[in-house]
């Protein structure tokens, strides 16, 4: 059998099973016809939002994620999108289901994974996946390192997809033109087929580097065709990094002591001219290690009885003792 004319088990939509309904017995208690169904079908862009709840999921990506104002309004542009196919289906008004696949760009640590996380919910509510999952992968999970060994373990990966969202982070890893012996075009063929075939039962997800990504692109014209909406996440200004940085504490039970957060300020100027910045996961990075001189301060001092407010207070010291104020 061709690799690429596998079928993936369960990999397609079950069809809907409808309980029969219960008879009502006779004489004048019984109910109407059709007293037995379901909510009536939606007409409103409110009922389609009461009836499915994503603008729940919408309103948790505002609240839970600092900034992405683009990224945010292009997700509320994609629900509208959806809502308002949900309706057209209702009027009859039948058209080609909507290509659902994307690409996410931006640095590390700028959210586009909780933003996926997100999407597979809003998908999922609305009826265009049948489960919200999310299956989050790297190339090391799709390509193998010898001959017959990249199908199965794409195929492996794809089925257990299916029916919801896969993320590939550092999709453009999948390409790599300079080994000959590199298997990774076997992965991307086998993905094409099944993004085309199967897009009414899987949303792909690509992520990484912009410039990386457009280069992926460019050498791939058939994934590239395939992607319907591409979103581009703005790196966090310095104020927005402290607002993560105050929720990653407020989610722990910390917070900052007096000119803790100044000298946090000041480490997050400095850290955010250093090669490798990563945004909200080099935040969470620097709290950890604030986090653990705390706790070495804390340690050393044996005796001394403890109060709550010792135990969730990071000092200005914890965070001046970074590295980066001595090089600087």
């Amino acid at each position: 059998m061709n690799a690429l004319d596998y079928r993936f088990p369960g990999a397609v939509k079950p069809a809907p099973v409808t309980a029969p309904a219960p008879d009502p017995g006779p004489g004048p208690e019984a109910p109407a016809a059709g007293a037995m169904d379901g909510p009536p079908p939606a007409r409103s862009v409110a009922e389609v939002l009461a009836q499915t709840q994503v603008e729940d999921v919408l309103g948790e990506l505002d609240r839970d994620l600092v900034g992405l104002v683009p990224v945010k309004a292009r997700i509320r542009d994609i629900a509208a999108l959806l809502v308002i196919d949900k309706l057209r289906t209702q009027h009859g008004l039948t058209s080609q289901s909507p290509s659902l696949h994307m690409c996410f760009t931006g640095n590390p640590g700028t959210g586009k994974t909780t933003v996926a996380m997100r999407m597979a919910q809003i998908l999922h509510r609305l009826g265009y996946v049948r489960t919200g999952q999310l299956v989050a992968v790297t190339r090391d999970d799709l390509v193998g390192q010898y001959i017959g060994h990249t199908a199965p373990k794409t195929k492996e990966v794809l089925k257990k997809a299916m029916g919801g969202v896969l993320f590939i982070d550092e999709a453009y890893y999948l390409y790599r033109p300079e080994n000959e012996r590199d298997y990774g075009q076997e992965a991307i063929e086998i993905l094409l087929q099944v993004m085309e075939n199967q897009r009414d039962d899987l949303v792909v997800i690509l992520a990484g580097y912009k410039d990386r990504m457009d280069t992926f692109f460019q050498s791939n014209p058939g994934m590239s065709s395939r992607i319907a909406h591409h979103l581009d996440f703005p790196d966090y200004s310095g104020g927005e990094l402290m607002q993560i940085a105050q929720r990653m504490l407020d989610a722990q039970n910390y917070r900052f002591g007096d000119h803790a957060a100044e000298a946090f300020r000041r480490y997050l100027g400095l850290r955010m001219a250093q090669p490798h910045f990563a945004n909200a996961r080099s935040v969470r990075n620097a709290l950890d290690r604030a986090r653990l001189r705390q706790a070495s301060r804390l340690f050393a001092d044996r005796n001394r009885q403890l109060t709550a407010d010792d135990l969730l207070t990071i000092e200005a010291g914890e965070i001046l003792a970074s590295s980066l104020f001595r090089t600087n």
